[in-house]
C-alpha cells in the first residue's frame, strides 16, 4: 500500500467550513479599500530573488534564512515573494505608473516564508496589501491609518491597539544607529545569539526583542524619537494631530521597529493580546527610497499589510461567522417527475433572484432524509417538490428557522417569496 501524502509543513487546507468567514473578509477588504479610492493590483508569485535582496536586505533572516528560493532551466536564481512591496514597487518601475504620480494600489495573495510553523505563522500565509506612491506628507500615511480603523469597524473587530513609531529619516537614522551600537557594545556580553548577530547587521531590531532577560538593557538605551531630525519631528507631530483629528486613539511606542530595511518616517501596528505572541495582525510604514533603491526615480511611498491567518483567527476568537456559504433554501424533490421539473424550477429561481443560494438535493432519499439533510444544511427555507405540487402547479414552502406554518404556494409566486428572504439577509 502507497504511504499517503500530506500537505507540506505549514503550508494548511483551507476547508469549505473555513471558506465561508475568507470571503466575507475579502468582501469587506475590498469594499473599503475601492470605498477609499485604492484600486486592486495582482502580482506574480515568482519574482526574482536580487528584487528581494535589494529591497529587504541581504543581512535579514527574511533573505539569510527564510525565503524559498531555486534556479530555473535558465540558471536565473528565483524566490517565491516572501512580502508583496517589493514586486509592487517593480511592477511601478516596469510599467511606468509611480513617477510624478499618485496610485493608491491593493493586492491579496499568497506570500511564503520558511520559518518553524506555529499558531498564526505559517510557511504559505496570505497578507492584504495597501501601497501609495507620490506623497511626501503625514496626511497618506494618517488616511492609510484611518482606512485600516475602518476596516476593523466594519469586521466587527475589537481589541486592538495602534502603536506608531518615527524612524526618521535615513540620515536621522544612521546617526542613530551610530549611537546604538555604541550603546549596545558596552553590554555585548549581555546580548542574545540574534541580538548580537543584529548588532552589526540591523541593530534597530535588538529594540524589539521578545527576551525577557534583555529588557532593562533595552529600557536604558537611546531613544530614537530624541534623535530625529526637524523634518521627521515635524512629519510625526502632524502624523498625530491628524490621528486625533479623525478621532483614531493611538500609543507612541518608541520601541517600535520595523523587520525590513527600507522603512523612514511613520512605522505603525495593530496588536492583539488575543493571539498569545503572534500578537501584530497589521503593520505598516513609510518607505521613501526604495523606488530608487530599486532603479526608479526618487518617490515617496507609504503601505500597509495584514496579515489574513491572524486577522481570521482574531475573529473567530471573537466568535465572529460567515452565513455566506449557507444555502438560503434547499430543494426537496419526491419522485422522478419532480426531479424533472426541479432542474428547470432551480435555474428560474436563480436567474430571477440575483445571490439566491439554492441547493437542490441530489442522490434521491425518502421524503424523511430529505428533510434532514435540507434542516443540516442550514437553509432557512426547505421547497417540496412532487407530485401532489406538481399537479397544483404549487410548491411546498416549510420555514425551517421560523416559526411560521407549512404552506403551498404558486410557481410564479415563489420567486417574490424567497427574494423577500434573500434581501432580509437570511
Amino acid at each position: 500500500m502507497s504511504q499517503q501524502i500530506q500537505a507540506v509543513r505549514g503550508m494548511n487546507d483551507l476547508l469549505p467550513e473555513q471558506t465561508g468567514l475568507w470571503r466575507h473578509v475579502e468582501r469587506v477588504l475590498r469594499a473599503v479599500f475601492e470605498g477609499h479610492g485604492y484600486r486592486e493590483v495582482r502580482l506574480p508569485l515568482v519574482e526574482k530573488t536580487e528584487l528581494f535582496r535589494r529591497s529587504i536586505g541581504e543581512v535579514t533572516d527574511i533573505v539569510e534564512k527564510e525565503m524559498y528560493s531555486f534556479e530555473d532551466l535558465n540558471k536565473e536564481s528565483l524566490s517565491l515573494r516572501p512580502e508583496g512591496t517589493a514586486g509592487c514597487v517593480r511592477a511601478g518601475i516596469e510599467h511606468g505608473f509611480l513617477h510624478n504620480q499618485t496610485p493608491r494600489l491593493w493586492y491579496l495573495g499568497a506570500m511564503f516564508r520558511h520559518e518553524r510553523p506555529q499558531k498564526g505563522r505559517y510557511r504559505q500565509f496570505h497578507q492584504a496589501g495597501v501601497e501609495t506612491y507620490g506623497m511626501t506628507g503625514p496626511d497618506i500615511d494618517a488616511e492609510l491609518i484611518a482606512m485600516s480603523a475602518a476596516l476593523w469597524r466594519s469586521l466587527g473587530v475589537t481589541g486592538l491597539q495602534l502603536q506608531i513609531n518615527s524612524l526618521g529619516t535615513v540620515a536621522a537614522r544612521h546617526a542613530y544607529r551610530e549611537k546604538l551600537v555604541e550603546y549596545f557594545k558596552q553590554y555585548e556580553t549581555q546580548l542574545d545569539e540574534d541580538s548580537r548577530r543584529r548588532l552589526l547587521t540591523n541593530p534597530l531590531r535588538i529594540l524589539d526583542s521578545k527576551n525577557p532577560d534583555l529588557k532593562s538593557l533595552i529600557e536604558g538605551a537611546p531613544r530614537l524619537l530624541e534623535h530625529l531630525d526637524e523634518e521627521s519631528r515635524t512629519h510625526f507631530d502632524r502624523l498625530k494631530n491628524l490621528l486625533a483629528a479623525c478621532g483614531v486613539e493611538f500609543v507612541v511606542n518608541e520601541r517600535l521597529v520595523r523587520g525590513l530595511d527600507y522603512y523612514t518616517k511613520t512605522v505603525f501596528e495593530w496588536v492583539t493580546d488575543q493571539l498569545g505572541a503572534q500578537g501584530t495582525v497589521c503593520a505598516g510604514g513609510r518607505y521613501d527610497g526604495l523606488v530608487e533603491q530599486l532603479g526608479g526615480k526618487a518617490t515617496p511611498a507609504v503601505g500597509f499589510a495584514l496579515g489574513m491567518e491572524r486577522l481570521l483567527a482574531l475573529l473567530e476568537v471573537q466568535g465572529s461567522q460567515s452565513l455566506e456559504d449557507t444555502p438560503h433554501v434547499y430543494l426537496i424533490l419526491v419522485g422522478e417527475s419532480a426531479e424533472r421539473a426541479g432542474l428547470s424550477l432551480a435555474a428560474t429561481l436563480r436567474g430571477q433572484i440575483p445571490g439566491l443560494r439554492l441547493l437542490m438535493n441530489c442522490g434521491g432519499g425518502s421524503f424523511k432524509a430529505q428533510f434532514k439533510r435540507a434542516d443540516k444544511s442550514g437553509a432557512e427555507i426547505a421547497l417540496v417538490l412532487g407530485d401532489e405540487e406538481l399537479e397544483k402547479g404549487a410548491v411546498g414552502v416549510k420555514f425551517l428557522r421560523a416559526d411560521r406554518p407549512q404552506q403551498q404556494q404558486p410557481v410564479e409566486q415563489v420567486a417574490a417569496l424567497l427574494r423577500e428572504a434573500v434581501s432580509n439577509g437570511s
